[in-house]
C-alpha cells in the first residue's frame, strides 16, 4: 500500500468519525433510500451485505427492507488464509462476535460469490471513478478478482455504501484493485 493510499484511509476514517451519531443516522436513513430504490436493488434476488460496525453506514435497515422484499440476504464471514465467503442471515439468525469485533451468523447456508446479484461493500474512502479504500486486509479485492478483467458485463454489482465527506479528489488504484460498480451516499 502506498504512502497516499494510507493518507487517503485515515482521511476517510476520521471524517466518517468526525460525523455525529445523529448525522450518521440521518445519512444512513437517506442512503437506505437511495439502495432500496434503486434499480439494481429492486431486481436483486441474492444481496449481500455487510453488518455495520462503529461508524460505517448502518446496513440494518437496508437488510430489513430486502427481507420485506423476500431478498435472501448473504453477509461476509471470514475464513482462514484472509478468504472470505458469505453466509446466509434470517431475521431468526444468531450473531456471533468474530475476527476485528465483526458479527457473524452462528448457522446458515453458504453461497458462492459468483451467484450473488448486488454486493454491499464498506467504504473507507472513494472517488469519482468508483475507486474504494477499505480498510486494507483486501479481502473484497480477493474474493472478486474474478471481476478484475470484466469490461461489460458485472455480475455481481459491487456497491460501495459511504458518507458523502468520505469522497476523496483520486486514488490511485493497486493492480489487484477492483473498481466499484457504484458508491451510494446521502448526497446521490
Amino acid at each position: 500500500m502506498s504512502n497516499s493510499q494510507i493518507k487517503l484511509r485515515k482521511a476517510g476514517l476520521r471524517a466518517r468519525s468526525s460525523l455525529s451519531d445523529e448525522d450518521r443516522g440521518s445519512a444512513s436513513t437517506i442512503i437506505t433510500e437511495n439502495v432500496t430504490r434503486s434499480a439494481w436493488f429492486q431486481r436483486a434476488e441474492y444481496v449481500a451485505c455487510y453488518l455495520s460496525t462503529r461508524s460505517e453506514v448502518d446496513t440494518w435497515a437496508i437488510i430489513s427492507r430486502a427481507w420485506d422484499m423476500k431478498k435472501r440476504v448473504f453477509v461476509p464471514v471470514i475464513q482462514k488464509e484472509k478468504q472470505m465467503q458469505f453466509k446466509e442471515i434470517t431475521t431468526n439468525t444468531n450473531l456471533l462476535v468474530r475476527k476485528y469485533g465483526i458479527k457473524e451468523p452462528e448457522t446458515g447456508e453458504f453461497i458462492s460469490p459468483r451467484m450473488l446479484d448486488i454486493v454491499l461493500t464498506p467504504v473507507v474512502a472513494f472517488d469519482n471513478l468508483n475507486h474504494r479504500i477499505g480498510m486494507g486486509g483486501g479481502y473484497f479485492d480477493r474474493t472478486f478478482s474474478f471481476l478484475k478483467f470484466r469490461e461489460n458485463w458485472f455480475h455481481p454489482k459491487l456497491i460501495g455504501l459511504a458518507f458523502s465527506c468520505q469522497e476523496v479528489k483520486k486514488i490511485f488504484p493497486n493492480p489487484w484493485d477492483i473498481t466499484l460498480f457504484s458508491t451510494v451516499t446521502e448526497a446521490n
